[in-house]
């Protein structure tokens, strides 16, 4: 049976949208393998890991019938970027194996029964589905990722918590050493939900949601239940397990009315930090930063006693203050911002610094000061 006749970059690019979360190797081989079931021209692509489960529907030509079956994912990803883009590929299917041909080229694929392969069981208990468009859902996720813990015993923080209530959907993450938050509206007024999604997850989205021209203002639809969230977007489904636990009070760590606030181009700013950060120390990669009225100052230095010094023209006129900060926590958040004009709020050298967009009020970024 043909199973499927198309063009290479069809195929490959379904293949590709479903096989982010496939491990190449993986303590249940058939997890390695795409499940196939065709229907008629139209196949159903689903891959797995047991924590989160991607479908897609691709119209893709070969025989009519039915047909199901699980062949290695990445095996036939690497085959089909090797083909031309513009080659028809076809893929038939006999006793236990799967022959893909593309010109004269030919590949014989060993294929696992598809009655194996361990579907996610989906929820029963959904709560009201809501949407937002693909970019502004991909825009607060580049916002807010930085912050994610990674390998963090209190796991609860190696992933980014997502609210949404009334008109408002807000996600946070944070390592406890910085906190992101971002906001954006919501069309409908929604009940709160509180889930807190994987640092997987996270990723796949962001390889996933389109922030570009085509498909960008298309509709993201997500859906929260206690231990699951689907999200349906681009002729796909994307479903995934939750983390478990109680994500701190955020709001308890964002600062309330620092009075020292000083408005500078984000661009002056991060381009100051990456080059004092040239002279930090690959393990301590603090920088000092002087705030007088006029002129801010940024000063780093290593073991070998080289130095770094940069200044920037302020428009400030409040008192001096000397506060030290981790580098990379600066740098991380300027670079996910796209807006010219940034806002560091300030209250003395020991207490959290608060960054902020001014045209943007959805936005927060708190990093907490390091001794020097």
């Amino acid at each position: 049976m043909i199973v499927l006749k198309a063009p290479q970059q069809d195929l490959l690019g379904a293949l590709q949208a479903v096989a982010g979360i496939v491990e190449r190797r993986h303590t249940l081989p058939i997890l390695a393998n795409v499940l196939m079931r065709k229907t008629g021209e139209n196949i159903e692509l689903t891959t797995s890991d047991l924590e989160i489960q991607v479908r897609t529907n691709a119209t893709l030509g070969g025989d009519s019938g039915t047909f199901s079956t699980t062949v290695g994912a990445r095996k036939l990803i690497d085959i089909l970027k090797t083909l031309p883009a513009d080659q028809i590929v076809s893929l038939s299917a006999n006793a236990s194996k799967l022959t893909l041909q593309g010109g004269k080229s030919r590949f014989t694929l060993q294929t696992l029964p598809p009655e194996d392969y361990p579907l996610v069981n989906e929820a029963v208990d959904f709560g009201p589905a809501f949407s937002v468009p693909q970019k502004t859902l991909k825009s607060l996720i580049d916002q807010v990722h930085i912050a994610m813990a990674v390998h963090d015993i209190r796991y609860y923080l190696n992933g980014i918590l997502f609210v949404a209530e009334g008109k408002t959907l807000t996600l946070v993450a944070t390592d406890g050493s910085r906190l992101a938050l971002a906001q954006a509206e919501l069309e409908a007024d929604i009940p709160k939900q509180e889930v807190i999604l994987p640092r997987k997850t996270v990723l796949e989205l962001m390889r996933l949601l389109k922030d570009g021209k085509s498909g960008a203002d298309d509709q993201i639809e997500m859906r929260f239940a206690g231990n699951q969230a689907k999200f349906i977007f681009s002729g796909m489904e994307f479903v995934t397990k939750l983390v478990e636990g109680k994500y701190p009070d955020y709001n308890r760590v964002i600062p309330k009315n620092h009075q020292n606030i000083i408005t500078l181009g984000r661009q002056t700013l991060l381009s100051s930090l990456q080059r004092a950060a040239i002279l930090t120390s690959e393990k301590f990669k603090g920088v000092r930063v002087n705030v007088d009225p006029g002129v801010l100052r940024i000063a780093s230095s290593n073991a070998e006693q080289e130095e770094a010094k940069e200044e920037i023209e302020i428009d400030y006129d409040g008192p001096a203050i000397e506060i030290g900060f981790n580098v990379t926590y600066l740098m991380d958040a300027l670079a996910n911002i796209s807006q010219e004009m940034v806002r560091l709020e300030l209250h003395d050298g020991a207490s959290a610094a608060l960054i902020t967009v001014p045209e943007q009020s959805g936005f927060k970024y708190v990093v907490m000061p390091m001794r020097i």
